[in-house]
Order: C-alpha cells, then structure tokens, then sequence
C-alpha cells in the first residue's frame, strides 16, 4: 500500500471561522478542505487522504459529537479536533470521552491551531503507519510460510513442475508484499550467458514469448551481475542504466531487483516494476524484496543440486549391526528442512516485533519490546539498539537487551571498526569471527567487556538515510543470523520509525501548551 499525503478537513457552520482557517493553515502549508455541514462531512472523510478534521460541535444539520461517532465508527485512525464556544463545555468533554485528539475553545489563535493540527497529523501518520507496517508484516509472514512450506515439500530429485510452481508462488509473493502490479522470476542460464523469465504476474505475454536479457544489460542483469539488490527510482534517467534498457520493456519507471546467488554462483533475480499508487520502491521494499529472495534461492539451490548429483548404481545395504553415516542426498534433505522451519522461525519473528509495535506507544518500551524476542532468537547474547546523536555525531544506545551478560557500550564512534562499515554502505555484517576481519576495531566491534564473539550488525533506516544500527553478540555463533538480517532491518528500522515520530509528536505538545500559556498571558483568562 502506497503512503498518502494527508490533508485536513475544516468543518464550521460559521463561514468567518471556516475562512480564517483555511487562510492559517494555508499560511502554514497545510490543505485544507472546508464544510459547513455534518453530512458533507462525513462523505467527505472517508477519502482516505482526510488524516485530520477540525469539527465544531455545533453544526445545524446534526450533532458535533453523531459527527464525531460515525467519524471513528468509519475511520478509527483520523484524528479529530474539535471547535467550541464557551458554553460548549459539556460537548466538549463528552468529545474527549469519544477519543477526540484535542480541542479548541473560540477565538482561535492561529499558532495555537497550526500547532495542534500539525500534532494531529502527527498522529495520524504514526497510527497508519503501525497498521501499514501490521499488513505487510501479515502478508511477509504468511508468503514466507507458503515459500517455506514449498521448500520443506521440495522431493529429492526436484521435477520441472515443482520448479515452475516455486517460481509462480515467488511471484504471486512478491506482488502481494511489495504491492507491484508486475513481477517475475528471471533464472540464469550459464551456457548463454542470460536471464529467462520462468513465472511473471502481471505480464501482458505469455512466459514463454518474453525475451532473454543478457548478463549486464538492463536492470536485471546488472543487478546480477554486481550482486546486489537495487532500487531504482527512474530506470530511464539512472546513469547505471543509460543505453541499456529499452524503454519499451518497462510499463514504470521505478523497479525493484534482488539477485539470487548459490554462493559465488548466481542463480537469477527477482523483479517488481509498478507498485501501487505510482510510488518509487523504498528502501523497505529492497528489504522485503531481499527477504523472500532467501527462500527462493534456496529452492534454486536444491534444483541445482539435484540437477549434478550423477545417478548411483544400487547400493548394497549395511550389516544389520552397522550405522549408516548419512549420505549426500540425506544430508541436503536435512539442510532444506531446517532451511525451512529457519524461514518459518524468521516469519514468526517478524510477527512478534510487529505485535509490538501495536501494542506499545511509549518510546522506551517500543525499544525494549521489539528488542526481547531478538534476544529469544538469539540465546545468550547481548542486543543492543543505538541511534545517531545529531548534536555529536555519535550513536548512542538507545535500548538493549542483556539479562546477565556484561552489557553493550554506552557511545560508538561512528567512523571505527565494522560498525562504521554498516554506517557508511547501509549493509549488514554478520560473522562469527569479526576479529579476523581487518576493519575489526576491539575498542568498537565487541560489547562492553572488550571480549570478541560473534557479531551481527544491521542498518537501521527512515526514508533511505541510516540514523542508526541494531547489533548483536550471540555466544553461540550466527549461522542463522545473516538470513535473520534482513527481516531486522525492515522490522527495527519501522520501529525506530514510529519512536522518532512519536517524539516529533510530544515535542508539538509542549509547543501547543507554550502557545497556549503564551495567548493567555497576552489576551487574559
């Protein structure tokens, strides 16, 4: 679902309030849309681009607070501001017992209304962005479930149908998650060195009559090619891309793009153009994308194992009395299968963090909730959140979880050790031997007893910018921890998200209560 600009709704019966505020709010900014009935304004509102109504709660047609009911019976996220006189006083607590965001009491003072209504749009935001955020969680965990139940299904000898049926449920995935009007598989095929499409969504052709792309050309075979997923926000314009795509292959001109690797083998991409509402793809939909392209590898990964296993000549079988050591078929059967319930165990994970974003507001216990079943995940170890201190350029821990552990380190620099690696390319680290890489920095890259363990360490980011990192010093290695990665950082990075807005939102408060004492000193009780 594309994010929405929102705008505000003013609904008065007296036009002199209503002009005047418009003309404040657009001064400040702000659209605006003004009414001058109840039943105009309930039409009105449920465009759902209304984040905010300011409603007097004396109207002519019908009540302010019916008006106010039916606005939270309808939309349960918009916030309203309610406008009295007065003599209002008992509506207006009754608007307060209804969940009314705030009120304004008769004559405006336009600082203290832009005020309170930038706060409502505050609110607004942090609210449907919590339940954009519990959706797409919804939709991860239940096509990470179907994608890793496939793979769990995945015969030893894999056959072409369930090739093609993996493909189509990769697709169908990715279209669901990123909200793309088009996607497609694309596999690698070493003897011609090109990109085929094997399942689409979306596609005006059939699978069969669309044409190869070759290694380096276009977006997919360049995102291949490097290795890397990208996003692209104008692929006709992007000097990466100049001269080699052909404008007529893409309907839009954002595409999404993760590759699928084997190793240092790669196996193919996967491809989202056309997101809904004619947004560009973020850096949340790269970390989706790069999500289920986990799976997906994997199940390619079986393919191709399956594909070079020579065939065995019957075996005689073992003396009664003798263990049979597992074979190699065995022992990828056993790797696929934990693949798959590590996919499932990731799914689960992002529905807990998703929990918690809905059940907690306050800053601190978003932090410490989101951080708990992290710390579950991965036993015995410290986690730890830290943010950017705008005023010293240091990241500054925010949150941590260590029930008897020593503890991570109060500040980071952030221009030392592995750390400032995550900082300056936005991509994570996990290893488990951090001390035998030569940017490791012991005063930086281990928690607050200065002993090296295994590490993870994960942007966090808001509108593509990195404003801090989550990381981790499991005891027990991290084998896991680099397919867990990625779901961390779209996950923590939501959360980190919707503490910074609701801080933005108490910081607004303070500045209504400073107006407010401000026009009462100027213009009396």
């Amino acid at each position: 679902m594309a994010e929405i600009t929102p705008r505000v709704l003013v609904v008065d019966d007296e036009r002199f309030f209503r002009e005047a505020i418009q003309e404040a709010l657009a001064e400040a900014g702000i659209e605006c849309e003004a009414l001058e009935s109840g039943e105009a304004a309930l039409a009105a509102a449920r465009d759902p681009q209304v984040g905010v109504v300011v409603l007097d709660v004396t109207l002519p047609d019908m009540s302010g607070i019916d008006v106010l009911r039916r606005l939270h019976s309808e939309r349960p996220t918009q916030r309203v501001i309610v406008l009295s006189s007065h003599t209002d006083q008992e509506l207006v607590l009754e608007a307060l017992r209804l969940d009314a965001s705030d009120y304004l009491a008769k004559p405006l003072h336009d600082e203290e209304l832009v005020l309170a209504v930038r706060r409502a749009l505050a609110g607004f935001e942090v609210e449907s962005s919590w339940q954009r955020l519990r959706e797409r969680l919804r939709r991860l965990e239940r096509q990470m479930m179907a994608l890793a139940g496939r793979l769990e299904e995945a015969e030893e000898q894999p056959s072409q149908a369930d090739l093609e049926a993996f493909a189509a449920l990769s697709a169908e995935a990715m279209a669901d998650v990123l909200g793309a009007g088009k996607t497609s598989l694309m596999l690698f095929d070493e003897e011609s060195n090109e990109l085929r499409v094997v399942a689409a969504t979306g596609a005006s052709l059939e699978v069969s009559q669309m044409d190869p792309v070759a290694l380096g050309q276009g977006v997919a075979g360049v995102a291949l090619s490097l290795g890397e997923a990208v996003i692209v926000d104008d692929v006709y314009t992007d000097d990466r891309f100049a001269g080699r795509t052909v404008r007529e292959r893409y309907q839009s001109a954002s595409i999404a793009v993760a590759p699928l690797h084997n190793g240092q083998r790669p196996l193919g991409v996967l491809c989202a153009t056309d997101r809904s509402g004619a947004e560009p793809f973020g850096a949340d939909e790269l970390a989706l994308l790069k999500i289920l392209a986990i799976p997906t590898a994997r199940f390619l990964a079986a393919v191709a194992r399956a594909a070079e296993r020579p065939p065995e000549a019957p075996a005689e079988p073992p003396p009664a009395s003798a263990e049979a050591a597992p074979g190699p078929e065995q022992t990828a059967r056993l790797a696929d299968a934990e693949s798959a319930v590590a996919l499932e165990d990731d799914a689960e994970l992002a529905r807990e963090i998703c929990e918690v974003l809905i059940q907690e507001i306050e800053p601190e216990r978003v932090l410490a909730g989101v951080l708990r079943p992290v710390a579950r995940r991965l036993p015995e170890a410290v986690v730890s959140l830290y943010l950017i201190d705008n005023a010293t350029g240091e990241l500054v821990l925010a949150g941590q979880v260590d029930d008897e552990g020593p503890g991570d380190r109060e500040r980071l620099p952030r221009d030392q050790g592995l750390t400032a690696t995550v900082l300056q390319t936005g991509g994570l680290v996990a290893t488990d031997y951090p001390e035998r890489d030569p940017r490791f920095d012991p005063q930086v890259d281990t928690p607050a007893d200065g002993v090296a363990r295994p590490l993870l360490c994960v942007p966090l980011r808001l509108r593509g910018k990195v404003l801090g990192l989550f990381r981790g010093f499991p005891s027990q290695g991290v084998g896991a921890c680099a397919r867990t990665g990625e779901i961390l950082s779209a996950t923590l990075s939501a959360a980190v998200r919707n503490v910074l807005l609701y801080r933005s939102l108490l910081e607004s408060i303070d500045e209504v209560a400073d107006a407010r004492r401000a026009a009462a000193n100027e213009f009396g009780p």
